[in-house]
């Protein structure tokens, strides 16, 4: 592999393993707010001991976050000088308004979450949980402007071989802001209320704090369901602003190589870079064509108009965005028999569907994993769409061997962290909640 191939894979495995986070933050720091606000309206105990634990475990994602975000910036001057020179103007002014407004918000009010509820009052203290939720959320936002900027970029001029910015906030909301943006936060509900179910199921198969474990499921089943038809109508959004702005990616997305009207929507198939068709086809008549343009008439973009050096990595984009799609039918459906079963009574004590949220506790950061690399994957070979190349972007004095280094070294790190985490996660769910003033009297 040469350098910029490993450049590539460096950054990948960085931004993927810091991505681990991000989106559990959000989905539980909104969690948490729910239940301070739950407490701070009833006064009912139940809620301030399920804010008290997932507090903990949220504190631990986010220290989490912070280790592995810190990394990511340090490349853009190491393995992509190229792309920061040519970039820097536009995208350092997102990034420093993410630490600025955002991160400094969300940590400095954890620590009011973690240090000070016997310190302030209870109003200030549910607002501390407001401002943590938001912290996290607007961090998002600066983040995902940038790399918006990145796929649909706007708000510039070329002057003296760097995109120089022009407007700042036509730069900030370029046409696919918005739409990624809503992907990403309610992506991130489903992966944070999805947690709360799963890790609620697997105390109850361990049969450990059997009392707290059922409430806490069923606190967090109608989030998890209302999140999950939430990212599937910003999902669409955004596919329509994909097709939009970026056809090649929506074709590598669906295997579409013609050109056409009535354009169907892919349900199986097999693309295939070589003969330029998609094996095995199974599609839906007219099904792509209507949901982008609300019309079978809609005319979709197809492969062939794209010369073969612009075309997205096929099989990766392809593979990434259908297996993305189909993780989101199975959180559907398993919500929807949660639901089902609360109603009857019997989601605490259905084995099956315990079973199958505790296994699946971490489809929904897989499922986030997926989106991103399809996003990211997609946008190939450019690193600016239509802009600047990702081999035009790396850093000429930076060998191979130094960058596979530090992958090797990366990887090390990464592996123990993440047992670290896993680790003290598991410690925190088998110590379980503090009791309630009546479990303590039984």
């Amino acid at each position: 592999m040469d350098a910029v191939e490993l450049a590539r894979l460096q950054f990948g495995l960085t931004a993927g393993f810091h991505y681990l986070f991000p989106p559990l933050s959000i989905g539980l720091g909104w969690m948490l707010f729910a239940y301070q606000t739950c407490f701070l309206k009833t006064g009912n105990a139940v809620y301030q001991q399920l804010a008290r634990f997932w507090t903990r475990l949220f504190a631990l994602t986010f220290a989490a976050g912070v280790a592995t975000g810190i990394v990511m910036e340090f490349q853009f001057g190491t393995n992509w000088a190229a792309y920061s020179r040519f970039v820097g103007d536009i995208f350092g002014a997102p990034l420093a308004a993410e630490g600025v407004f955002a991160f400094f918000l969300e940590s400095s009010f954890l620590g009011v979450l973690l240090y000070g509820e016997s310190r302030v009052s209870r109003k200030v203290y549910w607002l501390s949980s407001l401002l943590v939720a938001l912290g996290a959320t607007l961090s998002a936002f600066w983040i995902v402007v940038a790399n918006s900027w990145q796929q649909t970029p706007v708000g510039y001029h070329l002057m003296n071989g760097r995109a120089e910015l022009t407007s700042f906030w036509t730069a900030v909301f370029n046409p696919s802001t918005l739409p990624r943006y809503f992907h990403v936060i309610t992506g991130a509900l489903v992966v944070g209320s999805a947690f709360v179910v799963g890790v609620s199921a697997l105390m109850l198969l361990r049969k450990q704090h059997a009392a707290f474990a059922e409430r806490s499921l069923k606190s967090a089943l109608i989030p998890f369901f209302v999140s999950v038809i939430l990212v599937m109508g910003a999902g669409h959004g955004h596919a329509v602003q994909v097709a939009r702005t970026q056809p090649a990616k929506l074709a590598a997305f669906e295997g579409l190589w013609e050109t056409q009207t009535g354009a169907p929507l892919l349900l199986f198939g097999w693309p295939n870079a070589a003969t330029e068709k998609t094996d095995w086809a199974v599609g839906l008549p007219d099904g792509l064509s209507l949901l982008v343009g609300l019309s079978k008439e809609t005319r979709v973009q197809g492969l062939k108009d794209f010369p073969a050096a612009d075309r997205p990595p096929l099989v990766p984009s392809f593979l990434s965005f259908h297996l993305m799609v189909a993780l989101g039918g199975w959180f559907a459906l398993l919500a929807a028999a949660g639901l089902v079963l609360w109603w009857r009574g019997a989601v605490a004590r259905n084995r099956l569907f315990l079973t199958a949220a505790a296994l699946s506790l971490p489809l929904p950061i897989v499922a986030n994993e997926l989106g991103w690399m399809a996003a990211e994957i997609g946008r190939q070979p450019w690193v600016v769409y239509n802009l600047m190349r990702t081999r035009d972007a790396v850093s000429a004095a930076v060998p191979a061997g130094q960058i596979l280094a530090s992958i090797l070294l990366f990887t090390l790190v990464y592996a123990l962290l993440f047992g670290v985490w896993l680790y003290l996660l598991d410690r925190q769910i088998k110590r379980g909640p503090q009791p309630l003033a009546e479990e303590i009297r039984s």
